[in-house]
């Protein structure tokens, strides 16, 4: 049993506020341009202690809990941290998520925990990602993350088609509560944008094999290179195999286009086409995708997510001489971690803002591209999302020589299972109907959560929408 953290008087608030952030340190950009090696060293222990302990303990409810898809017990967490009690904090973590050194790697608590954080009015967030991939290390390698109990069989079973963050997650809570569950997954390796998304600088890939094979260990059985809709249909495998229940996790990976004269010329890249052959050891990519990328001297991303970002900084480390993003907005506007972009501009990635593609160019007719026509654009009344909407600036037009494009433009989901499930009900751009609360869907043994359901979001939103539509499932199957 865990306990509680002591009270903390006001006092005692006011004393940290004062006290100075501590960051965990970068590698040298002129080294880790040279690899593919994670980039940030973390903390050591005694700066992670120093960290932890600016946490002012606000009443409850915590923001920073209430801004976490999954309600990590933050400053529980921090109080053992401070105190030197690394495995304890990285139980606590572990208790409401299943992948916190992973999270704690790629989730921008800048725009979730960290976001809410009180001390953000003052500029002093606390790395509240830095401190949980920090202890969730520790008791990996000190002591071990433990097998939990599992409950005993229900005799029930379930298929989780998908093995990216929602349906690791949704396996490893109804594994745990007793019912036998089997992950399709399409790709050679189980894992999804873990391992064929996020490149290896923000994510060693040995943390998603040491997951896999503790799910493994716990039970989960995994079948790889198999995608549900192409090989056999969702309800043809559920009656197959006698499912009990089905949970898709199957993400949104199909990208978007850009519509411009020129897309569909050599030397035309889809990002994750890009990252996906720049990033992943050989033995783990599809057949189709084992061609090595040679690129040129000039590279052109179009973009402003993450994604965008994670191209410039993969083409920097492939040997480009010249590698500029081109976006339609400001950096206001951009959609991705702005701590991202620093470590891109540190890299020596270039921002051209408020320009927009209008062709691709092949001007020595060759097949491959080797220009690009842009317009400059200025910024009108806000869209939908809020943000102010890209007009063209007629008669701005011009044209740049680059030798490869990579475009990063947006992502929907597969609309494969939809296609091939007519029992399940979809709506925009294939994106699946689930119940927000516990991710059923019009059929009632199927249920889905993650990027498939409301398009493309966080890692940590992922995971919670796992964790939910398992709790709905376990509820499901006591009632047949």
């Amino acid at each position: 049993m865990i306990e509680r953290l002591e009270p903390i008087t006001v006092e005692q608030r006011r004393a940290r506020i004062g006290l100075e952030p501590v960051r965990p340190t970068y590698r040298d950009p002129e080294e880790r341009i040279e690899d593919f090696f994670e980039c940030s060293m973390g903390f050591t222990a005694e700066e992670v202690m120093a960290e932890a302990s600016r946490c002012i303990h606000c009443p409850q409810p915590s923001a920073c809990v209430s801004a976490c898809p999954m309600g990590n017990d933050i400053p529980l967490a921090l109080w053992y941290v401070e105190k030197g009690e690394f495995s304890k904090a990285a139980e606590i973590y572990r208790q409401t998520n299943p992948l916190p050194e992973i999270c704690g790697r790629v989730c921008p608590a800048e725009s979730t925990c960290a976001a809410s954080c009180v001390l953000a009015r003052r500029d002093r967030t606390i790395a509240t990602g830095a401190i949980e991939a920090f202890v969730a290390d520790y008791q990996r390698k000190n002591s071990g993350v433990p097998l939990p109990r599992k409950a005993a069989s229900s005799g029930k079973q379930v298929a989780v088609i998908g093995a990216g963050p929602a349906g690791l997650a949704a396996a490893e809570d109804l594994i745990v509560a007793g019912h036998e569950v089997t992950v399709y997954e399409a790709l050679p390796a189980p894992g999804g944008l873990l391992v064929y998304g996020i490149p290896n600088f923000k994510l060693d890939k040995s943390l998603v094999t040491w997951k896999i094979e503790w799910l493994e260990t716990l039970g989960v059985r995994f079948v790889t290179n198999f995608r549900v809709g192409e090989q056999v249909s969702l309800e043809e495998l559920k009656e197959r195999e006698g499912y009990d229940a089905i949970f898709v996790g199957t993400g949104a990976g199909v990208e978007a286009t850009l519509d411009v004269p020129g897309e569909d010329l050599g030397r035309v890249y889809r990002s994750i086409d890009f990252l996906v052959r720049g990033n992943v050891a050989q033995e783990l990519l599809p057949d189709t995708k084992r061609e090595p990328i040679t690129l040129g001297r000039r590279i052109a991303v179009i973009g402003g997510g993450d994604t965008a970002t994670d191209c410039l900084r993969t083409s920097i480390r492939l040997g480009a001489g010249e590698v500029t993003c081109y976006y339609r907005r400001t950096e206001a506007e951009m959609p991705g971690n702005s701590d991202e972009r620093l470590h891109a501009v540190e890299e020596g990635a270039k921002f051209e803002y408020l320009v927009a593609p209008v062709e691709l160019l092949d001007r020595t007719a060759d097949g491959n591209v080797d220009g690009m026509r842009l317009i400059r654009m200025e910024l009108g009344e806000p869209d939908s999302s809020g943000r102010r909407r890209p007009l063209p600036i007629q008669g701005s037009e011009f044209t740049v020589d680059i030798d490869d494009v990579i475009l990063a433009i947006g992502f929907w989901p597969d609309p494969l299972i939809g296609k091939t499930t007519p029992t399940i009900e979809t709506h925009k751009w294939g994106l699946i109907k689930a119940d927000p609360a516990t991710g059923q869907t019009s059929s009632t043994s199927i249920f889905a959560g993650g990027d498939n359901v409301t398009g493309p979001a966080l890692v940590n939103a992922a995971i919670a929408a796992g964790k939910h539509s398992a709790a709905a499932i376990n509820e499901y199957l006591s009632t047949l």
